[in-house]
């Protein structure tokens, strides 16, 4: 079985941010979260990566790197592994496979038991995401649908990431992919900011992702967004 097959919570942290005052990658570490994702759309470096990764990688939690770029991939036994990016509705092909055969061909050490990638549908076109990748964020829930049956069953992806950043999405979409999913993880990213919000959201989605909140608001607020996932999943099981 696959490591995120029972994750509720995860949280993504950006190496181009910082935390809040006075807090600590233990910190976030001790939230209950069920894993850390370390990866960001814009400033990524190798530097940077490494700096997060070897701070989290110390505490008893699954973390994960997610490369934007080649040049931000870091190779150490800090980390449990990769999840790569493929952009579904991305405009530009170099998302879909140009940035990945690009990591293959300069980097001689990928260690492909532990590389795993993401089928990203990317709905608010107000994010960076959606801007880097030109995605077509023009979606109803029946697309969204479709995106994610072809991820599942023509590109055998283990991972659909349904991903509203900076916003809170809709749940009838998100519903939809749900639905339509027999196997794989339905990750969902983006808006949640409080016990509610992450409850609603996990209603529907596999795994929740909360990102800024954890450089915005800090622990505690993060430390409420497990709680609302953990009681939304115990509620539906």
């Amino acid at each position: 079985m696959s490591d995120w097959a029972d994750w509720d919570h995860i949280v993504k942290i950006d190496p181009d941010k910082t935390l809040v005052d006075g807090e600590t990658f233990e910190d976030v570490a001790a939230t209950g979260t069920d894993a850390i994702e370390v990866g960001g759309t814009t400033g990524m470096t190798e530097e940077k990566m490494k700096r997060v990764v070897d701070a989290c990688g110390k505490h008893d939690i699954p973390v994960y790197i997610e490369p934007s770029n080649p040049a931000s991939v870091v190779h150490s036994e800090r980390h449990d592994g990769y999840l790569i990016p493929v952009v579904m509705n991305a405009g530009d092909v170099a998302w879909i496979t140009g940035a990945h055969k690009e990591w293959i061909r300069i980097d001689d050490d990928i260690d492909w038991s532990r590389t795993f990638t993401e089928a990203y549908i990317v709905m608010n076109p107000e994010a960076s995401v959606a801007s880097y990748t030109q995605a077509n964020c023009d979606l109803d829930a029946a697309d969204v649908a479709a995106y994610a049956e072809a991820a599942e069953h023509l590109l055998g992806q283990e991972i659909v990431y349904v991903e509203y950043s900076g916003m809170l999405g809709d749940t009838d979409i998100v519903a939809a992919a749900a639905d339509i999913l027999d196997d794989a993880t339905l990750f969902y990213g983006g808006g949640i900011h409080d016990y509610e919000s992450a409850r609603t959201m996990a209603q529907h989605a596999d795994t929740i992702v909360v990102g800024d909140l954890v450089h915005d608001e800090g622990v505690d607020a993060v430390r409420e967004t497990v709680k609302g996932a953990k009681d939304a999943t115990a509620t539906v099981r």
